[in-house]
């Protein structure tokens, strides 16, 4: 149980959701693929890579029901 499920944000607009192991290196990943966002934010407990996302996959199913069908910004497929 060392994974677990972020929010990168924009003030409060969720812009991406993702799965970790390390949420300072993915950050710096983020940044350096030029991600434009103000935090991350780590959401829940760690979890096992599989819970984590099939977490991933229930939080952008709830994201895109409300909002018109759209994902995240930068979250490309809709399993994460």
């Amino acid at each position: 149980r060392d994974t677990y499920n972020y929010n990168l944000k924009v003030g409060n607009k969720i812009v991406y959701k993702g799965i970790t192991n390390d949420l300072e290196a993915r950050e710096n990943q983020h940044r350096a693929d030029g991600k434009n966002f103000d935090k991350i934010e780590k959401n829940g407990r760690a979890k096992t890579q599989e819970s984590a996302s099939k977490e991933e996959a229930r939080q952008l199913k709830t994201y895109r029901k409300n909002h018109n069908g759209n994902n995240p910004k930068y979250n490309k497929t809709n399993n994460g």
